[in-house]
């Protein structure tokens, strides 16, 4: 893209809508056609895809990636290194109407806005709905196309309409596998967790 710098150092794309009142990390990209409304605050060497959209007050943090088109919208909430993948969307209304009882056309007055919070590390695959008040825990994966009505334990991954947990992922994306001793292990780095109830427990090794 052509780029300008802002005084924090970010790189925006001329054709991208940055208002002045948003917050834009250092070193953060925001790509052709990507908004970014007032009150939101963009952490560090985060990428904000092409026409993806951050809604008024939304919070990103440092290193997260919000791929193209996808809308993120007013009040949600994402911490660091979180992925949001290509057309994902973030609800904000539990009833959405476009008019009252009596036929006027609702105002920000006539409902009360929800938002999505996605923990530490977590990735929202392509083109799912997140549907407030919801919260997806750290470190989990929700798969592609799916629709989530409620909130996701850490380390989860789900999928389908509505989302089910259908396994566990470690910190490096990856699958669980069960092994011999009952624990469940990242087949990449080796970190070892157990299951507790309806939660994944990261368990300490100590080297014999």
């Amino acid at each position: 893209m052509t780029e300008t710098k802002n005084t924090n150092g970010a790189r925006i794309a001329p054709t991208a809508d940055v208002d002045a009142h948003a917050h834009v990390g250092d070193g953060t990209r925001v790509w052709h056609l990507a908004q970014v409304r007032e009150g939101a605050r963009i952490g560090r060497d985060c990428i904000l895809g092409r026409g993806a959209y951050v809604g008024p007050g939304v919070i990103v943090g440092d290193n997260c990636k919000l791929q193209n088109y996808a809308l993120v919208y007013e009040p949600a909430v994402l911490e660091d290194g979180v992925f949001v993948g290509p057309a994902v969307v973030f609800t904000n209304d539990e009833f959405p109407r476009a008019i009252n009882p009596d036929g006027s056309l609702k105002s920000a007055d006539d409902w009360h806005a929800v938002g999505v919070t996605v923990r530490t590390g977590a990735s929202i695959g392509a083109r799912s709905v997140c549907i407030a008040p919801v919260t997806i825990g750290r470190w989990a994966l929700v798969a592609a196309g799916s629709v989530v009505t409620k909130d996701v334990p850490d380390h989860a991954v789900v999928a389908g309409v509505p989302a089910r947990r259908i396994g566990w992922v470690g910190e490096a994306g990856v699958p669980l596998r069960r092994a011999e001793d009952g624990t469940l292990r990242c087949p990449l780095t080796g970190a070892a967790y157990r299951e507790v109830g309806d939660e994944l427990i990261s368990v300490v090794e100590v080297a014999s």
